[in-house]
């Protein structure tokens, strides 16, 4: 039974917007949560842009949202590595411009395919989602995991959802070096712990009182039921009603969208205590 919601950390593609464009009723649901004095944290896998480009990219959409309030999977996969590994060790990168920002902000040197291909090992090799990898890049990165490299993924998801349909994701390009190697990478993202336990830190909350919103079974849900959070499937990005009703992670409650959540969490203001029907 669900009887109060006081922090909720949401996902962004497919829940708030598909690529480029802003889901119906954006705008209105953060006004919503802000009227309910609702916390929140925006918990993305996407590594391929900043906090800063998030928040950016929210206020085109109308929404103005701190950068304290967004979490991406390339800022956690920077900090944890940070806790294990000192500044100057030097890592390879497979990502976009978040993923290599969040390294360099942590003090790690980034190691060229060049440098890579005239002998340089590096001690990590972090791969992430990105539209412009070459096979030179994804092969002189298995060529560092096979000369000893630790070999660390941002997040596992095979596509991700735009305005054409699922397209590869993170997942497809370690899955790439994987295949090469036969190593099995760390994980930093959903579903892992990490990037749960920084967001409901931001939001002074608990698992008893946060909520994790998502559209995907494998990540969001899986990554929020292990973390002891209540879990929201929304239907406007990956994941399926039948799915939901055919997979092992099945969440606490399923809703068509921001739009349908804002308005359940409206009707369980005004009822204090009460059970919400999703």
């Amino acid at each position: 039974m669900l009887t109060h919601i006081k922090n909720l950390i949401l996902d962004m593609d497919g829940v708030l917007w598909r690529g480029e464009t802003a889901l119906p009723g954006l705008v209105e649901f953060f006004a919503t949560l802000r009227r309910l004095e609702i916390g929140f944290a925006l918990a993305t896998n996407n590594a391929t842009k900043t906090a800063v480009q998030y928040v950016e990219k929210l206020a085109r959409f109308g929404v103005d949202i701190p950068a304290s309030a967004i979490v991406t999977s390339a800022e956690a996969t920077a900090a944890y590595l940070r806790q294990e590994y000192g500044e100057e060790t030097a890592v390879y990168v497979v990502g976009e411009s978040g993923l290599h920002n969040a390294m360099m902000a942590q003090g790690f040197p980034i190691i060229t395919p060049a440098e890579v291909k005239a002998g340089a090992v590096p001690a990590l090799v972090v791969v992430g989602f990105t539209r412009y990898a070459t096979y030179d890049d994804l092969a002189m990165g298995a060529l560092a995991v096979h000369k000893g490299a630790r070999f660390i993924g941002t997040n596992p998801d095979p596509a991700f959802p735009s305005e054409l349909g699922p397209l590869p994701g993170a997942g497809a390009l370690i899955a790439f070096v994987q295949t090469a190697t036969g190593v099995t990478p760390t994980l930093v993202g959903k579903p892992g712990p990490i990037m749960f336990q920084q967001a409901m830190q931001r939001l002074g909350g608990a698992p008893h009182n946060t909520a994790m919103v998502g559209d995907r079974l494998s990540t969001d849900i899986a990554g929020g039921q292990a973390a002891g959070l209540t879990t929201i499937l929304v239907l406007s990005g990956i994941s399926t009603r039948t799915d939901a009703e055919n997979n092992r992670f099945k969440p606490d409650y399923i809703v068509a969208d921001i739009t349908e959540l804002a308005e359940t969490l409206a009707q369980l203001s005004k009822k204090p205590g009460s059970r919400v029907d999703f």
